[in-house]
């Protein structure tokens, strides 16, 4: 990841959701950050009042962290304190709440799938489509300063990063993926282990419709994807097998090429949870695998292999990425950073004197090859 210096005042945010597996991650995440400060915490009304240490099933080994630990656990429905919202709220509650919260000028960026095909919100990847963030200039709120932001899909989210650079050298016309999907993905109480212990199961209700719809609204395509999807006896990590028809001829060296040159828009800001490289191209014949390479970039990189030809199709490869991180509590991090840099840029081109700029992040530039325009 991007080293920054620590501003002077950290922004305070508020995490929903916090005593799940998703909002632990966020909490964690939180833990030091440079540019962020974990104000606020909420959940359901449950154990609201309690310290956010005593209320929570930490899950994640070791204890929460001290200043987190602290915390009054708020109820989520209430006002949060703090402009910035990092929500791990279910779907169902985020359908409703979060459109309220950036109706009362709130900037929500949510790892919820409610909103994610919402034509007005943005669904973000910050390497493949930062340009995306204008669409929040469209939302009904924008002009009482609220925002909504999503991320992906946790399989979703290393699987763009993988076929982005592909997309930009070749064109893809279609494209088979089949999942390996690990167990923390359905959160702390989603599938009970003499389901799952020694087994493979070929279902995960919703997860199949997911894909092509949100991958394809991230690429800016019109690629055609069949999906097969498999809840498997792995603790952390999604693994992806990915078969590609393209549109252009691309040998394996050709596509490990792209992949391994890919670094994200050159006009991204440098934020915190950036990883300097989203792609880690393992040329090993039995790699990635989760064990070994989920922690890539403190998990925020995806590791692509096994990129080779497979008739019928052009070529076929494996991603794996951490579904807790990249999938989930980093991408939503890391959809606020990019939010409030941009908030901060926009500032200081039209300064308002009755206020300071908020500043996550330098512009980073680049000149590589393999990026997007």
């Amino acid at each position: 990841m991007r080293v920054t210096h620590p501003s002077k005042e950290r922004v305070p945010v508020a995490v929903l959701g916090a005593t799940g597996i998703v909002g632990q991650r966020l909490v964690r995440m939180l833990d030091g950050h440079p540019s962020l400060r974990l104000a606020s915490v909420a959940a359901s009304g449950r154990r609201a009042g309690e310290r956010y240490g005593d209320a929570v099933r930490w899950s994640l080994g070791g204890d929460p962290p001290a200043e987190a630990a602290d915390l009054p656990l708020r109820v989520a429905t209430d006002p949060p304190e703090c402009r910035v919202v990092l929500s791990a709220l279910p779907s169902g509650v985020a359908r409703e709440l979060e459109p309220a919260l950036a109706e009362a000028g709130h900037i929500v960026s949510t790892n919820a799938s409610a909103h994610r095909l919402r034509a007005d919100v943005p669904l973000l990847v910050p390497e493949i489509n930062p340009q995306a963030l204008t669409l929040t200039a469209t939302q009904p709120w924008s002009e009482r300063g609220g925002r909504l932001v999503a991320n992906p899909n946790c399989v979703v989210a290393g699987l763009a990063l993988a076929l982005a650079p592909l997309q930009d050298a070749f064109g893809i016309e279609a494209a088979t993926v089949v999942t390996l999907q690990a167990v923390t993905g359905a959160g702390l109480e989603g599938v009970g282990s003499v389901q799952i212990e020694g087994n493979a199961i070929p279902w995960i209700p919703g997860e199949e419709e997911k894909i092509e719809p949100e991958l394809n609204k991230i690429l800016g395509t019109a690629i055609a994807v069949a999906a097969s999807v498999n809840r498997v006896p792995v603790l952390d990590g999604h693994t992806a097998n990915v078969f590609l028809k393209f549109a252009s001829p691309a040998s394996p060296a050709d596509a490990a090429r792209a992949l391994a040159e890919f670094r994200g828009t050159p006009s991204l800001p440098s934020l915190p949870s950036l990883p300097e490289r989203p792609l880690i191209v393992r040329s090993e014949p039995d790699r990635p695998q989760p064990r070994l390479d989920i922690g890539a970039a403190g998990g925020m990189a995806a590791s692509v292999g096994r990129i080779r030809t497979a008739p019928p199709h052009d070529l076929a490869l494996t991603v794996v990425a951490h579904n807790g991180i990249r999938g989930a509590a980093g991408a939503c991090l890391l959809n606020a950073e990019l939010c409030l840099a941009r908030e901060a840029r926009q500032r200081a081109r039209h300064p308002d004197p009755g206020s300071a700029p908020i500043r996550i992040g330098e512009v980073h530039g680049s000149s590589r090859p393999g990026v997007r325009a």
